[in-house]
């Protein structure tokens, strides 16, 4: 077998000190550009600077990020600086041509070539071709990735391509199996029956386990903690005492699994304009509830959920847009993957019984868990089920925000996973394939390829541990998004990639980088459409905050 040249040019620390300077001029550049997008009336009036301006700033902020990383040895270094040429060589073909848009004059980031000529030079990324660096994590985090990595290696791996293929369900035994090793309890208090003890250590360990169990499958694996986790975030938030002792313990066991339902038909991104309503009405022995009526749609995991953490309109004053939605846990039967018709066990006061219908949405990728689309008629809730009860009226927008600053964490995470084993089936491929008498794994093209892809993951992986940390601090909104944003995207390039490498063989299903491919399409799409994610929050932040 022929194996690649890891041999590497040296990296000095004055060459680390070169990437700060560099780093700095770009946000200097970027921030030129926010100011200007702020002169123009902001990102609505501008959306494609706004844009443009957004995924800027989200891969400088990776390369930012990385300085520390940088600092631990010379591979890293050389990723460090790898990784900072090609974020500027990005934002350079953004604003190329565009410099009126900007704010700027031509070349704004001229002092910066000769740090691009050496680092993204062919010979140098190539170097980098079978040198993903470290990962530099403390023993306790360590030990969480081995455990979750053993678990993905032995229990997700072997059964990934079947579901993929036969767009069956999640595999009970994977569910109880993760519950055993505790990883739907990563962020459940650890007074209410789970393992976090607060502070960044609860999100680097979500964000380590995640990546593990999405590097073996999206679909039914590094997804499966995701509900859970938003529905935790929301009850920490806003439950009363008494929700918090009874459902976290219950989530923290996966006695009680959620699906998340907020998206409608009619409103993807645009949560504040939601139609579902939730109308007080009498249940059994005239208990105080409500009813709820309408249509969700792309509610991932929704048939075998025994919840829906459900955000509805409570009052009808629709010009109070998000002020005017609460949140609701809703009991639901367990159902298949294939569609579901429920009629409630509960008569109400009037003698009406709720009905629930799921119809599920085939999808090219991330199956397993399936999403559909949901229609409730008159399904009855009590009261004590909106979190935070009557002080959670019309609160529920916030509550659920909380959870999904997370998920777009939490989502970096699992796009970091697809990319390391899309790296490592093209990596693995190279060394073993010939063409025209020589290994794949020998042409420039291909290690540059591959080189690429090594450096650019290993940001995305420091830029999640960083945003953790953050979080953990009680910061970082702004960032989750920006991770979100970059890192997503990048898996669309690597998974393309790595595909690419596999040739006429990537493109057949026997081989596990079809899977990959097609999965990693839907995470710019979900937790946060790319183009709604920049727009409405990362750009809108910047701006409030220039």
């Amino acid at each position: 077998m022929t194996t690649i040249d890891a041999t590497k040019p040296s990296v000095s620390t004055a060459d680390l000190k070169a990437a700060a300077e560099v780093i700095q001029l770009a946000r200097s550049v970027v921030n030129t550009g926010i100011a200007t997008l702020k002169a123009r009336g902001g990102a609505d009036a501008n959306q494609t600077l706004a844009y443009d301006l957004a995924h800027a700033a989200s891969a400088v902020a990776t390369a930012g990020a990385l300085l520390d990383y940088g600092v631990k040895g010379e591979i890293e270094a050389n990723i460090t600086c790898a990784f900072a040429a090609d974020a500027i060589h990005d934002l350079i073909t953004r604003i190329a041509g565009r410099e009126h848009l900007w704010g700027l004059d031509v070349a704004p980031l001229r002092d910066a070539h000769a740090f691009l000529s050496t680092y993204r030079d062919p010979s140098f990324v190539a170097s980098l071709s079978a040198s993903a660096g470290g990962r530099h994590l403390d023993g306790e985090f360590e030990m969480v990735q081995d455990v979750f990595r053993s678990f993905a290696e032995k229990e997700i791996k072997p059964v990934a391509e079947h579901v993929h293929r036969t767009n069956s369900d999640v595999p009970e035994a994977i569910i109880s199996g993760l519950a055993e090793i505790g990883a739907f309890g990563l962020s459940v208090p650890a007074e209410y029956g789970g393992y976090s003890e607060g502070g960044d250590g609860e999100y680097i360990g979500m964000v380590i386990a995640t990546e593990e169990l999405s590097r073996a499958s999206l679909g039914i694996g590094g997804s499966l903690i995701t509900r859970p986790e938003i529905m935790t975030r929301a009850l920490v938030k806003g439950g009363t005492e008494e929700q918090k002792q009874y459902w976290l313990p219950k989530l923290a066991t996966a006695e009680v699994m959620a699906a998340v339902a907020v998206t409608e038909p009619d409103f993807g991104s645009d949560v504040a304009g939601l139609k579902v309503t939730a109308t007080p009405k009498a249940g059994p022995d005239d208990a105080a509830g409500y009813v709820i009526n309408g249509v969700k749609t792309w509610c991932t995991f929704g048939a075998r959920a025994d919840v829906l953490l459900l955000l509805a309109r409570t009052d009808p004053d629709r010009s109070k847009t998000h002020r005017g939605l609460s949140l609701f846990i809703v009991p639901k039967p367990r159902g298949e993957g294939h569609g579901f018709e429920f009629t409630q066990d509960i008569t109400q006061a009037d003698g009406s019984v709720g009905k629930m219908e799921g119809r599920p949405i085939d999808t090219i990728g991330y199956r397993g868990m399936h999403s559909y689309e949901i229609a409730l008629d008159n399904w009855w809730v009590p009261a004590g089920n909106i979190i935070g009860e009557a002080d959670g009226l019309g609160k529920g927008f916030y509550y659920q925000m909380e959870g999904f600053e997370n998920g777009r964490l939490q989502t970096a995470a699992r796009a970091v996973g697809v990319m390391q084993a899309a790296y490592e089936a093209a990596l693995d491929y190279a060394n073993n394939r010939r063409v025209f008498g020589t290994n794949i794994a020998d042409y420039e093209l291909t290690r540059v390829k591959l080189g690429r892809m090594a450096f650019v993951i290993q940001a995305c992986r420091q830029f999640s541990y960083n945003v953790a940390t953050l979080m953990g601090k009680g910061e970082g909104k702004v960032e989750a998004s920006m991770v979100k944003a970059y890192v997503c995207r990048a898996a669309e390039w690597v998974t393309r990639e790595a595909l690419q490498i596999h040739g006429g063989f990537g493109y057949a299903e026997e081989y596990t980088v079809s899977r990959l491919y097609v999965d990693a399409r839907v995470l710019s799409i979900f937790e946060g459409a790319d183009e709604t994610l920049c727009l409405k929050v990362i750009a809108r932040r910047l701006v409030d905050t220039n």
